[in-house]
């Protein structure tokens, strides 16, 4: 990207600093995850073409795959209307999910309100996020 401030710039981010990141597998279009990210977790996403997000519950950066060797490499990037969205389309390694799917939304929901788990277990999610 040759313009990565003019790019920043345009993005809108609310009153906490954040701005919504849908990760989108590239080749099937399956959505894979959505988090929140910081403008420097967006710097280091553009920088380094792999995932960095802002956990709100850590209150850290959060760079996917650290831990379980689960990355996403930057394929395109897509911005809404508004610029206060993004999609990033991304080849995926592993699965997505902590919960060790390829996609965080792996169950659907019944007529009755009950879910049907649809997506597929890629990975143990308890072997790969073992404290050592």
């Amino acid at each position: 990207m040759t313009n990565v401030n003019a790019f920043l710039d345009s993005v809108k981010f609310d009153k906490e600093g954040l701005v919504p990141a849908i990760a989108q597998d590239a080749r099937s279009g399956k959505v894979l995850m959505l988090a929140y990210m910081n403008r420097e977790s967006l710097e280091i996403t553009l920088k380094e073409g792999k995932m960095c997000y802002w956990s709100r519950s850590r209150k850290e950066l959060w760079r996917k795959g650290a831990t379980s060797g689960n990355h996403q490499e930057v394929k395109e990037i897509f911005i809404d209307c508004d610029g206060d969205a993004l999609v990033f389309k991304v080849e995926q390694t592993g699965g997505a999910c902590h919960a060790g799917y390829d996609s965080c939304f792996f169950r659907k929901v019944e007529n009755d309100g009950s879910f049907k788990i649809v997506g597929e277990m890629t990975f143990d999610a308890e072997e790969a996020y073992r404290k050592k």
